[in-house]
């Protein structure tokens, strides 16, 4: 008698990358909404025009490949790339700058190394890192926080920015630093304590502004944890050390080190943790490795924020951690299911 014999993988998963990515663009929504609520229509404008420009360019990297385009694009991989990085973005940023940065992400971090499953670098964080090092001035013009519909700039009036076409009036009065670039300004300034920074009004809105965005991507990033998009060993990894650091300085010196609240929850750090360092390309795979790699991204972002010349510092951090990637997951492979530890041979002794 002939049996039917069915061969592995006897468990199938109906994820594939298109229905990942447009998970994390769901993910995404809730702190999108609130930063366009905070700072403006600048933020969907740049939204829209990177994925523009980032879909635009995977088609002509496809072609030029000679590979399919419509799969490619329908895989929604450089949406979130154009995505993440207009998020990291000033939102009344010149539509040129940004497309300098989708070029840098999508063309040479991407397809250079052989396309999506291939880059062991971040590509949004390669185009973030080449814009913040060739234009720090433009990428420091965040416009002060505020309520949409009444004091931030209207959509035309962003879109006409973004384009070039007429500048907002009043444009050095509605701009600011925000909360990290104040305190290292700050700082260099002059100013004696953290608690003196703090104290300026504009300093606390501004604050205050992105912890409700950090808190609506966490709910983005849990939601993931959820339906297992990620695992929960970088996000946390990173958090708990980003915190414990950052605690423990500021437990010795309030006055010369902020507090883990505006270190954690100010800037990228949540967008970075839940979003961005769990990239599954450029991240590392192994259970332990992933602990190692968000630790060491957690260590990085303190390090650089506090001594070094870039207040949010995610984007080196998660570069600087992608090229110890193959290294990490090298010796942290874990063990063979069945296998135990190979057994010692001495010299001299006979089995």
């Amino acid at each position: 008698m002939k049996f039917k014999t069915n061969t592995s993988p006897f468990f199938s998963s109906n994820s594939n990358v298109s229905t990942v990515m447009l998970q994390v663009i769901l993910a995404l929504i809730p702190g999108t909404l609130v930063m366009i609520y905070s700072y403006g229509w600048g933020v969907l404008i740049n939204i829209i025009l990177a994925i523009i420009f980032a879909v635009a360019l995977e088609a002509i990297a496809l072609f030029a490949r000679k590979r399919p385009i419509l799969p490619f694009i329908g895989d929604l991989s450089a949406v979130v790339t154009a995505w993440l990085l207009a998020l990291s973005v000033p939102p009344l940023l010149p539509w040129w700058i940004l497309f300098v940065g989708i070029f840098f992400a999508i063309i040479i971090a991407k397809h250079l190394y052989g396309g999506l499953g291939y880059n062991p670098f971040n590509p949004a964080m390669i185009g973030f890192a080449v814009l913040i090092v060739s234009f720090p001035f433009e990428l420091s013009q965040w416009i002060e926080a505020g309520k949409l519909g009444s004091t931030l700039p209207g959509f035309i009036e962003s879109l006409q920015t973004t384009l070039g076409i007429t500048p907002p009036p009043d444009w050095d009065a509605i701009t600011m630093a925000t909360p990290l670039d104040a305190v290292k300004t700050g700082l260099r300034a002059g100013a004696t304590s953290y608690a003196e920074i703090a104290q300026q009004k504009d300093f606390s809105n501004a604050l205050n502004s992105w912890i409700y965005i950090s808190l609506a991507f966490a709910m983005g990033g849990l939601w993931m944890l959820y339906k297992k998009i990620i695992h929960w060993q970088i996000p946390t990894s990173i958090l708990v050390t980003l915190g414990l650091f950052s605690g423990l300085m500021y437990l010795y010196s309030p006055e010369s080190y902020g507090s883990p609240i505006l270190h954690i929850f100010s800037g990228a750090t949540i967008l970075g943790a839940f979003f961005i360092a769990t990239d599954p390309v450029s991240a590392s795979t192994t259970p332990l490795g992933k602990i190692i790699y968000g630790a060491s991204i957690g260590f990085f972002i303190y390090i650089i924020r506090v001594w070094g010349n870039y207040p949010d510092s995610i984007a080196f951090a998660v570069l600087i951690m992608n090229m110890a990637v193959p290294m990490i997951d090298y010796y942290t492979q874990p063990r063979v299911y069945g296998h135990g530890k190979k057994p010692s041979h001495k010299k001299g002794v006979n089995k």
